[in-house]
């Protein structure tokens, strides 16, 4: 369900952003991910931007090699700590704004990257015209979500949210002409304390409860994710 302003709210990192830091510290350490993306198009010397950046963590390692960076946010808290994180960043910048509508001209970015954004699929049509809009010919944007159909963190997902169909979502990816990369990556956290305050925001106490006590000295657990890409 979104709010009065259309946005849809992300209760993990709009009321716990510190937790939410741990666990960005905490998700592919191995930088599968990127690896993977840059596979597809590397961004070195490119222009980037961070579609539902959140609180901005990964726009400093885009701006390692990227020529410019921005980071896309609509909640208001999590946007003004995206800017205080690349303060001092001339390369970066945070705009306030929603995926469907982002304030800058046709054709600025070689390469956008999605994370946790629009893994539930249909629904965000809007955000993939105006991604159509922002990229530039021969760029190429990239989606993160989860793979609900393996993995133990698949069998948690799964069994906290029954009504997701995971084959409806890659079918939605297929027609709007996306590839798939199946990536397996690790949850890992430096302590119990960590594991536990994360498995907390991510879950309904009730899954959460069960998931500890399956999972009693777990401070990690393999991931399985899906790295939707698109060249245009």
């Amino acid at each position: 369900m979104s709010d009065e302003s259309g946005i849809i709210p992300s209760p993990n990192i709009w009321e716990t952003p510190d937790v939410y830091e741990v666990e960005n510290r905490g998700v592919d350490r191995a930088h599968v991910i990127e690896d993977a993306m840059r596979a597809v198009l590397d961004w070195s010397g490119l222009d980037v931007v961070d579609v539902g950046c959140g609180t901005g963590y990964h726009l400093p390692f885009f701006a390692r090699d990227a020529r410019s960076v921005v980071g896309v946010e609509p909640h208001p808290p999590l946007a003004s700590l995206a800017a205080q994180r690349i303060s001092g960043m001339p390369s970066v910048s945070v705009r306030e704004e929603g995926a469907a509508a982002i304030g800058v001209p046709d054709g600025s970015f070689d390469v956008a990257h999605a994370r946790w954004a629009y893994f539930f699929g249909p629904g965000c049509e809007p955000g993939l015209a105006e991604l159509e809009r922002v990229i530039r010919p021969g760029g190429a944007a990239f989606v993160v979500d989860n793979d609900a159909t393996r993995s133990t963190f698949g069998q948690w997902f799964r069994r906290a949210l029954p009504g997701y169909d995971p084959r409806a979502v890659e079918r939605f990816w297929q027609r709007q002409g996306w590839e798939r990369e199946r990536l397996d990556i690790r949850w890992d956290f430096d302590s119990r304390a960590d594991f536990e305050a994360v498995v907390g925001i991510e879950f309904a106490p009730e899954h959460a409860d069960l998931i500890l006590s399956e999972h009693p000295d777990a401070t990690g657990v393999d991931y399985a994710v899906n790295l939707w890409h698109r060249r245009f």
